[in-house]
């Protein structure tokens, strides 16, 4: 088993460009892999609840961006990622993994 460093972001689909995030952490293999996860309810800093359905096609829907990687290679990525995110919108904790 190895211990990486699983990171949690949270961003808002309509608000935030969570795919400049991505594609950035996708560029010159910065991490082993990502997931973005699109919520169908959820609520921010301000409280308001939004929420998926038929009759309203919301794009500030909450967006979770999840990835991992070594605790070293998450250290230097995180650096940059806090210039590009509000530090309170990034959860890390450590893991194991049989990778």
């Amino acid at each position: 088993m190895n211990t990486i460093t699983m990171v949690r972001i949270y961003l808002s689909e309509g608000r935030d460009h969570y795919e400049r995030l991505v594609n950035w952490l996708h560029a010159d293999n910065q991490v082993r892999g990502v997931s973005v996860f699109r919520a169908i309810e959820g609520f921010g800093e301000d409280r308001k609840m939004r929420r998926s359905s038929l009759m309203d096609l919301s794009l500030e829907l909450p967006v979770v961006i999840e990835f991992f990687d070594t605790p070293e290679i998450i250290a230097g990525v995180l650096e940059q990622v806090q210039t590009m995110v509000k530090a309170d919108h990034i959860v890390t904790w450590s893991a194991q993994s049989g990778i």
